[in-house]
């Protein structure tokens, strides 16, 4: 049978917040399935092979990042963190183990929602295998066929590794990339700590793209973990 609702497993041991995402998801369409320990839901992951997984770091039996590197050992279905844990490099730590987003609690149930639909667009792409010759997003558009780049209908000229850092961000629109991520991407592994090469592009970037880069639109900063590009 086809699957008619989105599949969402919530990993988290406070039982008030399974209740109230169960609730809340299941009144937006979604079909719920919970696990309050990490070793039940990497079984219920495989089990149900649900469309995205909410998940909390600190869990009883293990920590939330062994549980992504063990589902990232044989999915790569959405993953978002919702977790207590604030510091920059718990962020980091999850993002580099391969989840897709990262909200901190108290959390705002309509970002959530946001963050989801963009994490399951994001994943359908993907499954289609279909590229994408031209993306669009506000008032700029990348023709990536024909390597093009134009802002207000304006053709944008850009250096190689500018080009190369935007088709970075490109690919993976919505998703929250941290440095580390993007500077092995774009310059390679031996640049994985010369963050302050990204920090020059990006904002040459910034200069050519947004209409004022001091308060970009698009090419948003995770401050002290990476980069977003706005989908």
């Amino acid at each position: 049978m086809t699957k008619t609702h989105p599949v969402i497993i919530v990993i988290e041991d406070d039982s008030a917040i399974r209740r109230f995402l169960r609730t809340g998801l299941g009144a937006q369409g979604f079909s719920v399935f919970e696990a309050d320990t990490g070793k039940q839901g990497i079984i219920e992951a495989g089990m149900r092979k649900p469309d995205l997984l909410i998940l909390d770091l600190g869990l009883p039996d293990m920590d939330g990042v062994e549980v992504i590197k063990a589902i990232r050992g044989w999915s790569a279905m959405p993953i978002i963190i919702l977790s207590a844990r604030s510091s920059e490099q718990h962020k980091i730590d999850a993002l580099d183990a391969g989840a897709d987003d990262y909200l901190t609690k108290p959390f705002g149930f309509g970002e959530l929602l946001a963050r989801i639909r963009v994490a399951l667009r994001h994943s359908s792409r993907g499954a289609e295998a279909v590229p994408t010759d031209v993306f669009i997003t506000a008032n700029l558009r990348v023709d990536l066929l024909n390597r093009l780049v134009s802002v207000d209908d304006r053709e944008v000229h850009l250096t190689r590794i500018q080009y190369r850092l935007l088709s970075v961000l490109i690919k993976h629109a919505g998703k929250v990339l941290t440095h580390q991520q993007i500077l092995k991407e774009v310059w390679g592994p031996s640049y994985q700590e010369n963050a302050h090469y990204l920090r020059i592009y990006m904002s040459q970037l910034r200069q050519k793209l947004e209409a004022d880069p001091a308060q970009p639109r698009f090419l948003l900063t995770e401050s002290g973990v990476g980069y977003r590009l706005k989908a």
